[in-house]
């Protein structure tokens, strides 16, 4: 995601809290949950869903409470599919219990996101998520 100067406020604030995200990974399981949720972009646009990683102040360094979100996934004003694919992200960290047969509600948008991010995980760089199998 790259931002010009046409883009409004709002845009920018989403940049700078996927870049807190993403920068404030300690493993190769939050930098894959973290690049998951900044590609995918409507999640991370939710006050609820920035507000309970604590990224709702953007320090200049960001220490993100993933466990913020347990329990809270249907409390955050997220659709059918926004949820399934943050319970997946979550999962990715440990700390989630959606099953992998979860992608199948996801739709054409978010499932290459996933399958990248799962590939990441593996710390697999043969397999893209672009490619049908």
């Amino acid at each position: 995601m790259t931002l010009t100067s046409a883009e409004p406020p709002e845009a920018a604030l989403l940049q700078l809290r996927g870049a807190r995200l993403i920068e404030s990974a300690t493993s190769n399981r939050e930098l894959a949950a973290a690049q998951a949720l900044v590609d995918e972009e409507t999640i991370l646009s939710h006050r609820s869903v920035y507000g309970a990683l604590g990224l709702l102040e953007l320090p200049s360094e960001a220490t993100v409470r993933w466990e913020g979100l347990t329990g809270r996934v249907y409390t955050l004003g997220l659709d059918h599919e926004e949820r399934v694919f943050l319970g997946l992200t979550l999962s990715m960290l440990g700390i989630g219990n959606t099953p992998l047969s979860a992608v199948s509600d996801l739709g054409e948008r978010r499932l290459p996101i996933i399958l990248r991010a799962i590939t990441q995980l593996a710390r697999n760089d043969t397999l893209t998520g672009d490619r049908r199998i």
